[in-house]
């Protein structure tokens, strides 16, 4: 346990931050559920809509220090990796 004043501020900022970070993890996981169901059930559209607000929300957490900006970057690349093959999968059926 601290003991100096400034380590009981610390432990207390540390607690605030974890919540913080925490929610927008959460966040990010459950927006990248949604794009991940959109892409299963095929539909173009609602998947280009999703991996925007996914995108968005990467940046955000990225640009907070949540997420390292390589880490934001990978997960960006990979979600439109799945949906360029469903565009291309559309596109030729």
């Amino acid at each position: 346990m601290a003991h100096s004043l400034s380590a009981k501020k610390r432990v207390r900022q540390n607690d605030k931050k974890r919540i913080v970070n925490r929610a927008r993890k959460s966040q990010v996981k459950t927006l990248t559920k949604q794009f991940e169901a959109a892409i299963s059930a095929g539909n173009v559209d609602a998947a280009s809509e999703q991996f925007r607000t996914v995108s968005r929300k990467l940046d955000k957490t990225a640009a907070t220090s949540t997420m390292h900006k390589k880490t934001a970057a990978r997960k960006k690349s990979r979600l439109a990796r799945k949906l360029n093959a469903l565009k291309a999968k559309a596109g030729a059926a």
